[in-house]
């Protein structure tokens, strides 16, 4: 969940980690930190809040140094809490992202040793433990205390004796960026972007010496390893708001190209993986929030294309379930690929002998290790803590997904899948013409949304889902309390909380469902409570609603990508007329890297 970064090269270390961690910030902004080597010394400036709220003075003009933006799990957010942290002289600091589940045992140890702790977290035993194992040789310390470790952990370790880094992971995210004259290292790509585009993706129990010249790579043998170099396609400028007020918004506008980049060369032939290899009977999908209701939308389109049994699990549940008879094809979603539950649920599908498959945006991240397949989405960076184009490209694999299941199973003929497909290719120019058009989406966000304090998102059969992420959006950003339903359960209970200061958004399209729908509409509408419609142009649902907003026209299959750009749309302008923190919603992070 933390953001770590460090440099070490010829380079003004402070201005390259500050920008670093500025770009890291989606990953925690409770506080943030800095330390830096300056002839032979560590300076530090750390405090509660965010980077910019650092108080820098001018020094720091060392080459050397280390950054962290926290999201508190040990310890409240405060001054003292926050990273990085030193040993009891002073001599080294580190930073930490994860959580060390045996910290108390090793604070005990550590204390009766006679160290002195200065904060409540779990991190600051790293510091001491280097400290307690350190003889002249840091590599070593620090091997010696990652041996020690229970829990999840990247760590980046710098000694005012050493011109080099030392870092590690395990079960947190941590990538070495490769430079000329100069190495870096952080949690994610953006931190590096600036200086290289060229990457190594470290493994769990790997620890790395960088220095400005090289590399060093051990595994959690010891061996001495060269993980494989990536080159990052997409480009500083992807990581920047490109001229919109927030990085969510632009997100949103880049739904158009995502869907084309997530289609491109997929439509012609769909290889990444082949399903024929595996006796696909029943599919399990195990995931978590957002990329739950992909999930939830992923199992009407694979029932529906390739006529395969689905099954959800949250991924949080997955591992303590009691496993089933059957041993189904798993999928696992997530936009990150470090998300700390989902990898925990593949690793549990592999022990129950599942063969499995993982759907993410990161390339090389830790899912792809725990699964036999992979899909990526190719959606690109996304820096808004809530979720937008990545949950829109876990739709578009799992159309694919389907058709390609589809085919294999003989479920469709060619003729039906070129017609799915055809529709998958409208969809970046269908979603092009809602964005160019919001205004009564913003009209309604203000009069309505913006003043309410409860809020319903109701629809039927594959919008279902949509609703739950609708509601959940509006909850990430605006703050305001919303809940997603199907439409015909409201009366089993949620309809004694209806009145006239509780507006519900209804979702509407002419599928099996629709004069259900509007039957539950009517009755909604009867309680007096303000309608929003979604959907598309009708005029019995017309009657029915207080207000309208019309997607284009599209078969309903394929309406919950329209459909939620819609309420996407609805959540941000609620939260911008509230003034809320869009970007960064209090007490949430991007990546959920702890269970």
């Amino acid at each position: 969940m933390c953001g770590i970064v460090g440099y070490i090269g010829n380079s003004r270390a402070l201005d390259i980690l500050l920008k670093g961690m500025k770009r890291l910030e989606y990953r925690g902004y409770d506080s943030a930190g800095i330390a830096v080597r300056n002839h032979d010394e560590i300076e530090t400036e750390k405090r509660k809040g965010r980077v910019d709220d650092l108080e820098l003075d001018g020094l720091f003009d060392g080459n050397i140094g280390i950054g962290h933006t926290r999201w508190a799990t040990h310890g409240k957010p405060s001054d003292e809490n926050s990273h990085p942290f030193f040993d009891c002289t002073g001599s080294l600091a580190i930073v930490h992202n994860g959580i060390i589940d045996n910290f108390v045992t090793l604070k005990e140890e550590l204390e009766m040793a006679g160290h002195t702790f200065t904060s409540q977290t779990d991190s600051e035993v790293i510091a001491h433990m280097v400290e307690e194992y350190y003889s002249g040789d840091l590599l070593d310390a620090v091997t010696k205390t990652v041996s020690r470790l229970k829990g999840s952990y990247a760590i980046v370790v710098m000694h005012r004796d050493h011109q080099e880094l030392i870092a590690s992971r395990n079960q947190s995210p941590l990538v070495v960026g490769m430079g000329t004259e100069e190495n870096l290292v952080a949690s994610d790509v953006p931190a590096l972007l600036d200086h290289t585009n060229e990457v190594k993706y470290l493994m769990d129990g790997d620890i790395v010496r960088i220095t400005p010249d090289a590399v060093f790579i051990r595994d959690a043998t010891g061996r001495e390893v060269d993980r494989e170099t990536k080159v990052i396609k997409w480009t500083v400028e992807d990581a920047e708001k490109g001229g919109f007020e927030h990085f969510m918004l632009k997100e949103i506008h880049e739904q158009p190209k995502a869907i084309h980049e997530s289609l491109l060369g997929r439509l012609v032939e769909f290889d990444e993986v082949d399903f024929a290899r595996y006796d696909i009977r029943h599919i399990n999908i195990v995931s978590c929030g957002t990329s739950y209701h992909a999930g939830l939308v992923g199992k009407y389109i694979i029932e529906s294309i390739a006529g395969i049994p689905c099954m959800l699990d949250l991924a949080s549940e997955y591992r303590y379930s009691s496993p089933p008879d059957i041993y189904p094809f798993t999928v696992f979603i997530s936009q990150s690929g470090e998300t700390a539950d989902t990898i925990g649920a593949a690793k549990e599908a592999r022990r129950r002998g599942c063969k499995t498959l993982g759907i993410t945006n990161v390339l090389d991240s830790s899912l792809t290790r725990e699964v036999d397949e992979v899909i990526y989405t190719q959606a690109g960076p996304e820096i808004g803590v809530a979720a937008t184009k990545t949950f829109t490209t876990q739709l578009i694999v799992l159309y694919l997904m389907a058709i390609e299941l589809g085919l294999q199973r003989g479920k469709l003929l060619i003729e039906q899948a070129e017609t799915y497909r055809n529709e998958l290719r409208k969809l970046p120019r269908r979603v092009e013409v809602l964005l160019n058009d919001t205004e009564e989406i913003q009209d309604i966000s203000k009069r309505v949304l913006a003043n309410a304090e409860d809020i319903f998102f109701v629809g039927r059969n594959i919008n279902y889902p949509v609703a739950l992420e609708g509601a959940l959006k509006l909850k990430e950003i605006a703050y305001i309390h919303a809940a997603g339903y199907p439409a015909g359960e409201l009366k089993h209970g949620p309809f004694a909380l209806l009145t006239r200061e509780t507006p519900v958004v209804a979702i509407c399209v002419k599928d099996s469902t629709y004069e259900k729908m509007l039957g539950n509409i009517g009755e909604i509408a009867a309680r007096e409570s303000p309608l929003i419609g979604v959907g598309q142009e009708d005029h019995e649902l017309e009657k029915l609603c207080d207000e309208m907003v019309h997607i284009p026209d599209i078969p309903p299959l394929f309406s919950p990508v329209l459909i939620n750009v819609v309420l996407q749309l609805f959540a941000y302008y609620t939260a911008y007329n509230l003034g809320r923190s869009i970007d960064k919603p209090r007490n949430l992070a991007k990546s959920v890297t702890v269970e």
